[in-house]
């Protein structure tokens, strides 16, 4: 008898157990983000992992999303489109996730737009910028950065009208890029292409007569690379150098590809007057060619630490500063734009939660289209509206420079505190 009183007390308290368990499970809630952990854009994943789960852990701390702690759910795609759509569809009927969180690169997110627009989920994109992307009428799209690629441009001329003396800016150009999404966007812009989507042939946008013929710069080389596998950097520069080209485009799909590029022109002694290149804002960058060969170079970013954006998390204020220091107490370095930008799609989706009281995706979309100036979402990238495609209003890139083994605020002037003169022409490598 006692020994069958001790045994239905044992499964009592299994079974309050089992259920407690169950019912913590219920009330968590579940956000999924597919990842390049490996593969070709494994740095760039990896470092957006770091963005969401610290953005995950300060939330948590402080109490969670409406009263329920965040389990961020992170899948490695391994760099591939298939991988990632597949995921995003286990997140969705499998795992049962409350949200989602976007992916890295124009290469994934393209396909990936079309499965969460299928589901009605929001998609809130850190890095996806082709404008193909945003012209296929998806309701829920939320780009978590400047604009467009094939608008980048416009930030990177603005530079040389307005801070070299009239007169000495480049007058000519070489334009290297990936045949990758991102890059083929911002040359489009750069050279005044058309931009078509290739499913329809329908044309997106005319970009005549390009940023750099607005400018008075002629473009003397134009090459690409292949997506994937490409290693003859030292002809690819020699030939750069051949050309005499006084500035210098170079349109990487990933912060390795600006560093074998550099290296390159270093290798060959090319001498332009002006290097801007789509990626190389990342420390990786810096100690991949040294502070000689990076003195010079300019970069487009959409965040910088230095800049004084005030933000909200979890219903309090959160500058930008706080951001740098929670990292760095985290992950013992500094962080840069590539986890920058998913802390701040983290942000939004919690901020779109919080403001609809709920995880009906349908409400979270119709709160985030209802941002205002006035009203918007706040990050460590500042305010954020949209339009109707889901791209970002009245915003412009902040433009970087390494100087001296540092990047530094450039461009715009008189905007924030702490812009610094910009160095021209570029002494070598």
């Amino acid at each position: 008898m006692r020994l069958g009183k001790t045994l239905g007390r044992f499964l009592a308290a299994t079974t309050a157990l089992a259920l407690a368990a169950t019912a913590a499970r219920a009330q968590t809630l579940k956000i999924g983000a597919s990842l390049p952990i490996t593969g070709g854009l494994s740095v760039s994943g990896e470092k957006h992992k770091r963005g969401y789960e610290l953005c995950t852990k300060l939330i948590n701390e402080a109490g969670g999303i409406l009263g329920r702690q965040v389990e961020l759910v992170v899948s490695d795609n391994r760099s591939d489109p298939a991988t990632a759509i597949n995921q995003y569809e286990r997140f969705i009927n499998v795992d049962k996730v409350d949200a989602v969180y976007g992916t890295f690169s124009s290469r994934l997110t393209f396909p990936v737009g079309s499965i969460l627009s299928k589901y009605n989920m929001v998609h809130a994109v850190p890095s996806g910028g082709a404008l193909r992307i945003y012209e296929q009428g998806y309701r829920n799209l939320f780009y978590f950065q400047v604009s467009a690629a094939e608008y980048t441009g416009k930030d990177v001329v603005a530079v040389i009208k307005d801070l070299i003396p009239q007169g000495q800016g480049p007058k000519t150009a070489a334009i290297v890029s990936a045949d990758d999404f991102f890059a083929n966007a911002i040359a489009a812009g750069l050279l005044g292409e058309k931009v078509k989507d290739p499913a329809t042939d329908k044309e997106i946008a005319d970009l005549a007569p390009g940023y750099l013929a607005d400018a008075g710069i002629k473009v003397v080389m134009q090459e690409k690379w292949p997506e994937e596998g490409f290693n003859d950097w030292l002809n690819l520069a020699n030939s750069i150098k051949r050309s005499g080209a006084e500035m210098i485009i170079g349109l990487t799909a990933s912060a390795e590809e600006a560093v074998q590029l550099t290296r390159s022109l270093k290798t060959v002694g090319a001498t332009p007057k002006l290097v801007y290149l789509s990626q190389g804002a990342q420390t990786e960058f810096i100690e991949g060619v040294g502070e000689n060969a990076a003195n010079g170079v300019m970069i487009h970013t959409t965040w910088h630490k230095d800049v004084p954006f005030e933000s909200t998390l979890a219903g309090k204020p959160f500058s930008n500063a706080d951001f740098v220091k929670a990292f760095e107490a985290e992950y013992g370095v500094e962080p840069d734009e590539d986890s920058a930008i998913p802390f701040a799609v983290c942000q939004g989706i919690e901020q779109a939660i919080n403001g609809a009281g709920t995880t009906d995706n349908a409400k979270m979309g119709e709160w985030l289209h209802a941002r205002i100036n006035d009203d918007p979402v706040r990050t460590v990238l500042g305010r954020f509206t949209w339009d109707e495609r889901g791209l970002a209003k009245d915003k412009s890139h902040i433009m970087t420079q390494w100087q001296d083994g540092k990047l530094n605020f450039v461009y715009p002037t008189g905007e924030f505190e702490g812009v610094v003169p910009f160095n021209y022409p570029k002494a070598g490598f």
